[in-house]
Formats: C-alpha cells, structure tokens, sequence
C-alpha cells in the first residue's frame, strides 16, 4: 500500500469535506507519535489507551474547527494532552506529571548494570505521579519531549510563564521526592 502523497492539511481538509479513509491515514501517520504523548502524560497505559481513543474522536468530531494557525501535529498533539489531562482530572487519584532534568541521575546508574536503570525509572516514575496534571502536562512537554518553553505553551494552550512556573515547581517537588536517591547513590560511594 503507498504512501497517501498529500500534506496533513489535505487529508485533514479531505476529511471534512467528507472523504472516506482521510483522517485514517492522517492518523496512521502520527499513532506512534500520539501514543508516546499519550503514555507520558498519562498514569498509566490504560488510562493512555483511553485518553488517546477519546482524543481521536475529538479531532474526528472538531476537525472542521482547525484553523490552520498551526501544524495538524501540533494540533492532534494538544488535543490528546487536553484529552489524557481530563482523564486525569476524573481519576481524582492518578496525577501526571512531566519528567524534570536532574543533575544527579547520571551518577546514580551504573552503565553495566541495567536494574539500576530500571529501577531509578520506576522511581522517577512514581516520582511524577506526586505532581499536579498541569505541572507533570509543562514537565513532560518540556524535559521529556523536549519542546521549547514557547512551543510547549501552545501545544498545552498557556502563556509561556505558565510553563516555566509550572516546570519550576514541579522540578523542585520532583527533587523533595527524589532526594533519597542522591542519598543511596552517596551511600554506595
């Protein structure tokens, strides 16, 4: 099967216009990528799964209401953070959080030992789930993606000081949480 040679714009204009398989293939190419956003933002897996299958409804249903001022990514992108942050909010008991950048973690695993990154993984991990959706949304988008300041906050639709307070607090929440590694990492010195 080849490649459907037309932008995201095209397909994402054929679809509206009513064209059968436009928005398939538009999603066929960005479901690695939306999944990654999804599974990031998410608590886990199944709640990705989820917000991911909602969020793809949503840009079936709004795709009329695109206007353009953006790329189709960047569109689909913020609709599934929007999506995976809802889910949060109606979870009440999972928070998502993004990744912050520690300038301790490269000395705590052991190149030759791959449970040691396994483990500062699943710790990092339940570190974010402390955060706010909204700071772990700003961490994720900027730490973990590696998006600007300014390109995270208009995927997330928020000023750039809102990213950048929202990265700061959960950064230093995340250093609180994962202060005890510094201390183990210093222990087997």
């Amino acid at each position: 099967m080849t490649a459907d040679p037309r932008t995201d714009e095209q397909l994402l204009a054929a679809h509206v216009a009513g064209e059968v398989g436009a928005f398939d293939e538009l999603i066929r190419r960005h479901q690695h990528y939306l999944w990654a956003v999804a599974r990031r933002t998410s608590q886990s897996s199944d709640d990705a799964a989820d917000a991911l299958q909602e969020a793809l409804l949503n840009a079936h249903r709004m795709a009329a209401r695109f206007r353009a001022d953006s790329q189709v990514r960047s569109w689909l992108h913020r609709i599934v953070v929007n999506a995976c942050l809802d889910r949060i909010r109606h979870n009440r008991s999972r928070i998502t959080v993004p990744l912050p950048d520690f300038e301790f973690l490269p000395e705590l695993a052991d190149p030759r030992d791959a449970t040691s990154a396994v483990d500062l993984s699943v710790s990092i991990g339940r570190a974010l789930d402390v955060l706010p959706a909204d700071q772990r949304a700003a961490v994720v988008a900027v730490d973990i993606e590696g998006y600007s300041v300014n390109e995270a906050a208009k995927r997330l639709g928020v000023p750039s000081g809102t990213i950048k307070s929202r990265c700061h607090r959960g950064r230093a929440r995340l250093a609180e949480v994962l202060a005890h590694l510094r201390s183990e990492a210093a222990g087997l010195n």
